[in-house]
């Protein structure tokens, strides 16, 4: 009996887990393309006292570019995983822990590269920094999904 109860919760474990470890892997394009989304957003700021119009134009062409992408993953993943979403295994908490941590400390790096230098330096400083953590991150999120499979079998 009770071994019929821990197979029961092994099967709802890893139905639980499995949206996170499904996980096709990020095109090889991905980053880059993340990072040129950052710095074209960042540099969108440059028509911000010479055009109102260009400003809120390439704000919106950023934002539809940005739902087009999320709504393809979601086609591509089926049931897709935010941090903040769900409960994820504990292996994939971790890394998403680390991410979240990270992400303002490159906001205020590139904030202040942008403030000290202007805006095509903290353009240039989100492409390269944002492209970057997306390529540390995603063999992370790999090993730890490799990692959950392991331990549900």
């Amino acid at each position: 009996m009770e071994s019929d109860a821990e197979e029961q919760l092994r099967i709802i474990e890893r139905a639980e887990a499995a949206p996170y470890i499904s996980y096709p892997k990020t095109p090889w394009w991905y980053p880059p393309v993340a990072g040129l989304w950052v710095a074209s957003l960042i540099g969108a700021f440059t028509w911000w006292r010479e055009s109102g119009l260009l400003f809120v134009g390439s704000l919106a062409v950023l934002l539809a570019l940005a739902v087009a992408v999320l709504t393809w993953m979601q086609r591509r993943h089926g049931a897709m995983p935010f941090p903040g979403r769900g409960r994820p295994p504990r292996e994939i908490g971790a890394i998403w822990v680390r991410y979240l941590l990270a992400v303002p400390v490159l906001v205020v790096a590139v904030g202040l590269v942008w403030w000290l230098a202007g805006v095509l330096a903290g353009a240039v400083a989100a492409f390269v920094l944002v492209t970057a953590c997306l390529w540390y991150y995603e063999p992370r999120y790999a090993v730890a999904a490799a990692k959950v499979r392991e331990r549900l079998g």
